[in-house]
């Protein structure tokens, strides 16, 4: 089963939690054991998991992105988002989760971000339960 997440981001760097609309394709799905495979088809944009019950953690996490790829460093990608290819890339466009129970399997803390590197815009997160 696959499940398109319809996300309207509103910066240009930004983390939302999208763990409630994950958990709710598990459940559509019916599968009781396997794997959810949540998927960014955005060059500029990736999905990661961390602690979710503190949002400074997203903000240090955008804030090191930020010194790690500058949006004015001289980059050759003359579109003026070098730098949001660059964080996609080092976060990544997916992640797997193992479903057990009809459940996904997170740690106490962790959710699931959508990252955003180059908004505000419209964005589209993929979830497939196999």
């Amino acid at each position: 089963m696959i499940r398109i997440l319809e996300i309207r981001t509103g910066a240009r760097t930004q983390m939302l939690d999208v763990t409630a609309g994950v958990k709710e394709a598990v459940a559509a799905s019916g599968v009781q054991e396997g794997l959810c495979i949540i998927y960014v088809p955005h060059t500029t944009a990736a999905v990661t998991i961390n602690e979710g019950a503190d949002p400074s953690v997203a903000e240090d996490i955008l804030n090191r992105l930020a010194q790690l790829a500058p949006v004015d460093a001289p980059y050759h990608h003359r579109e003026g988002n070098a730098d949001a290819h660059i964080k996609a890339a080092l976060l990544g466009p997916s992640q797997v989760v193992p479903v057990k129970d009809g459940r996904l399997v997170l740690g106490s803390w962790q959710s699931v971000f959508f990252c955003e590197f180059d908004g505000p815009r419209r964005r589209r997160l993929v979830v497939q339960v196999v």
